[in-house]
C-alpha cells in the first residue's frame, strides 16, 4: 500500500512548521540579546528582489495551509499579513498548525484522483493532486522555510542544521 496524501502532507507540514517556530524563537532571542529591536531582522532579505524574512515566514505558513486545504478539498483560512514582531509570526505559525491539525485523514480520502486549481501570475493552473503536492506545494513550502533559515544564518542568528531538521 502506498502512502496517503494526508500522510505525505499534513504531518510533514506540522513537523516542519514546528521547526520554523524554533527558528523564529531563536531569532527573537537573538534580537533581544543584540539589542536594536526586531525590525532589522524582520525586514532582512537575501537579495533586494527577494521577500524579507517576515514574508518568507508568512508564505511558508500559507504554503502549508493552502497546500493541505487544496488536497483536502476545503477552504483554507486567510491570515492578515500584518505581523510586526517575532511574537506575531509565532502566532501565525500556531494558527497554521492548528488548522492543519484540524484536518483528519478522512478528509483526504479520494484526494489522489482530485485536481487542484489555482491562479499564479494571472494564469489559471489545474493539475492532479499528486503533482500539485510534489511539484508545487512542498517545494514552495520548503523554499520559503529555507529562505527564512538562510536570512537568519546570514544575519548572525546561531542556527544549526538541527534547528531546521529536528530529530527523526
Amino acid at each position: 500500500m502506498g502512502i496517503s496524501l494526508y500522510d505525505a502532507s499534513v504531518p510533514v507540514f506540522v513537523r516542519m512548521l514546528g521547526r520554523l517556530a524554533v527558528i523564529v524563537d531563536k531569532a527573537a532571542a537573538h534580537a533581544r540579546e543584540k539589542g536594536g529591536g526586531e525590525g532589522a531582522l524582520l525586514g532582512s532579505r537575501l537579495q533586494a528582489d527577494m521577500y524579507p524574512l517576515a514574508d518568507q515566514v508568512r508564505i511558508a505558513v500559507d504554503a502549508a495551509v493552502v497546500g493541505a486545504a487544496h488536497l483536502a478539498g476545503v477552504e483554507a483560512p486567510r491570515f492578515a499579513d500584518d505581523e510586526a514582531s517575532f511574537a506575531d509570526l509565532s502566532t501565525r505559525i500556531a494558527k497554521g498548525v492548528a488548522f492543519l491539525e484540524s484536518l483528519n485523514a478522512a478528509r483526504f480520502e479520494g484526494a489522489e484522483v482530485r485536481t487542484v486549481s489555482w491562479t499564479a501570475r494571472g494564469q489559471a493552473i489545474t493539475v492532479g493532486s499528486v503533482p500539485y503536492l510534489l511539484n508545487h506545494a512542498m517545494p514552495k513550502f520548503y523554499f520559503h522555510l529555507s529562505m527564512a533559515y538562510a536570512i537568519l544564518r546570514r544575519d548572525g542568528v546561531a542556527l544549526k542544521k538541527g534547528d531546521f531538521m529536528g530529530k527523526a
